[in-house]
């Protein structure tokens, strides 16, 4: 598991944002949801999915990653790398 600060830095980088985006996106495909309902099974903000996605939301709070990590029953790891 990773500290806030591990966490906060991995998702500073560049690399790992677009990964996120696109993992995010890959593993909700993936589980047939719509962003509509991975932000339902989150507990998160349709907009939170949709940043996430895009790639505009480049620092997600962790408390966030655990919670669309969760929703999509992967590791916040599996998400961001």
């Amino acid at each position: 598991m990773h500290t806030l600060f591990q966490c906060y830095y991995y998702t500073k980088d560049m690399s790992k944002n677009e990964n996120l985006a696109k993992n995010v996106e890959k593993l909700r495909k993936q589980k047939g949801l719509s962003q509509e309902k991975l932000a339902r099974l989150a507990d998160v903000a349709n907009n939170t999915i949709i940043k996430m996605e895009s790639g505009e939301n480049k620092n997600p709070t962790l408390e966030t990653l655990r919670k669309v990590a969760k929703a999509l029953d992967v590791s916040v790891d599996e998400l961001i790398n």
